[in-house]
C-alpha cells in the first residue's frame, strides 16, 4: 500500500510543471504586444508596496513579479532575449504595451523617490531590440512621448512651407511699394 506521501510527492512535479507552463504562457501573451520590457529590483519590496506601484502605472503598463528562470524561458529566441544578463536577484518586470514610454517609466521613478528606495532601480530593459542598462534608462525617460514627436515633425513641415509663402509674398510687397511711390512721384511732377 502506497502512503499518502508518496502519492502526493509523485503528483506534485506534474502539477508544477503545469503551473510553470502556464505561467510562462502568461508571460509571452505579455510579450506579444509589448513594446518595452523593463527589470525593476525588487529586493525588500512589501506586498503593499508593490500594489501601490502598480495602481500608478497606466492602463498600457503592466508590472508582474515572476521568477527570472521563467522568463528567461519566456524571451528565449525572441527580440527580448538581450534582457537575460539583467534576470538576476529579486526582479519585478514592467510590459509596456504602448508607445508611450516616458508616462509608464515615470510612476516607478515617482514611487522610488517618494519610498526612498535608491536601491531599487531598474536593472535592465529591452526597447527597440536594444538593450538599455541602468545607466542608460535617462534616454528612455526623456525620449519625446508620440504626441511631441508629431508636434516637431508637424513643425518641421510647417516651417520651410511659411518660409516659402513669405517669399512668395514679399515681391507683391516690394512691387506694392515701389507702385505707391511711383504713384507719389507722379502725382507730385504735375
Amino acid at each position: 500500500m502506497t502512503s499518502v506521501r508518496s502519492a502526493l510527492s509523485t503528483a506534485l512535479p506534474p502539477i508544477r510543471a503545469a503551473v510553470s507552463r502556464m505561467k510562462q504562457e502568461m508571460v509571452r501573451r505579455e510579450l506579444e504586444n509589448c513594446h518595452l520590457l523593463a527589470g525593476i529590483w525588487c529586493h525588500g519590496l512589501t506586498v503593499r508596496q508593490l500594489q501601490a506601484l502598480r495602481g500608478s502605472l497606466p492602463p498600457t503598463a503592466k508590472l508582474i513579479v515572476a521568477k527570472n528562470t521563467l522568463v528567461e524561458k519566456a524571451i528565449a529566441g525572441t527580440r527580448w532575449e538581450p534582457l537575460q544578463p539583467c534576470a538576476k536577484g529579486m526582479n519585478a518586470w514592467l510590459f509596456v504595451h504602448s508607445d508611450e514610454i516616458p508616462p509608464s517609466l515615470k510612476p516607478c521613478r515617482d514611487f522610488q523617490r517618494d519610498f526612498k528606495l535608491a536601491l531599487n532601480d531598474f536593472t535592465g530593459a529591452v526597447f527597440e531590440g536594444r538593450l538599455y542598462g541602468p545607466d542608460d534608462f535617462q534616454a528612455l525617460e526623456t525620449m519625446p512621448t508620440r504626441m511631441e514627436s508629431y508636434a516637431y515633425f508637424l513643425g518641421c513641415l510647417q516651417t520651410p512651407a511659411v518660409s516659402l509663402l513669405s517669399v512668395l509674398e514679399s515681391p507683391e510687397k516690394g512691387s506694392d511699394q515701389a507702385a505707391e511711390g511711383a504713384a507719389a512721384v507722379a502725382t507730385s511732377e504735375k
